[in-house]
């Protein structure tokens, strides 16, 4: 089940998912002259730099220095990606659910919740494997919280999704609860298979999509006590 838009207009121009998106794709533009002008090796170097690297993290705060770079990649590492897979999927997921999460809770509340659920979801991947070495890259964890976001704020709204059975695909208009349902669930099966397997290299990092799904629909939870009128129609108006 892949989502590709929703039925949920915005009252204003979501001018951080907008920039989110850009920045985004003008630091994977700077990975790919990397890549091109200097080799594979400058390009691992700067992933390992500037990605989370467990192992680094788990050293740098058992000695007390929590300011430092290490804490610094659990924002970084959201603008890095691995590919084009990689990128455009987490994209379109932070495009089609981020707008709307950002028109409730306002452009600074956003662009705020976005990167903390990103560093809190980046937090969680850590926990389960403190002594990786393998650097964990991604928007994933923060569009995950955006998710969870959306989850507890839309749960009504209409997803169009295109929907494989076997050899056939359809579109069909999903509820959001369902098909953010369907993705946790399935975040949650791989996440839990992985444990104990063994990495050489790079792979998915599932619990940081699970600890940012979690989190972000907490947060939401908490947000709406705070402030209620952040809470709004569960269902969007319908639009002719």
């Amino acid at each position: 089940m892949i989502p590709l838009r929703d039925a949920n207009p915005t009252r204003r121009t979501p001018l951080v998912t907008l920039s989110l998106v850009i920045a985004c794709f003008v630091v994977f533009a700077w990975e790919l002259g990397l890549m091109a002008s200097a080799g594979e090796t400058a390009l691992d170097g700067f992933i390992t730099r500037w990605g989370v690297v467990p192992a680094d993290l788990t050293a740098a705060w058992s000695r007390g220095d929590y300011l430092s770079v290490e804490t610094a990649t659990l924002v970084t590492s959201q603008f890095l990606h691995g590919g084009w897979f990689h990128l455009l999927g987490n994209m379109l997921y932070l495009w089609i659910f981020g707008n709307n999460v950002e028109d409730r809770f306002g452009r600074a509340g956003f662009l705020g919740f976005y990167l903390l659920g990103g560093a809190l979801a980046g937090l969680t991947q850590v926990a389960i494997d403190p002594t990786s070495t393998i650097p964990t890259i991604g928007a994933s964890g923060a569009i995950a919280a955006t998710l969870g976001a959306y989850f507890v704020l839309f749960p009504r709204a209409r997803v169009t999704s295109l929907v494989f059975l076997g050899f056939f695909y359809q579109l069909i208009d999903v509820p959001a609860v369902i098909v953010l349902g369907f993705w946790f669930v399935l975040q949650l099966i791989d996440g839990l298979t992985s444990l104990g397997a063994v990495q050489s290299g790079g792979g998915v990092a599932f619990f940081a999509h699970i600890g940012g799904f979690v989190v972000g629909a907490l947060m939401t939870r908490l947000i709406i006590v705070a402030s209620p009128r952040i809470r709004g129609p569960a269902t969007p108006p319908s639009v002719g």
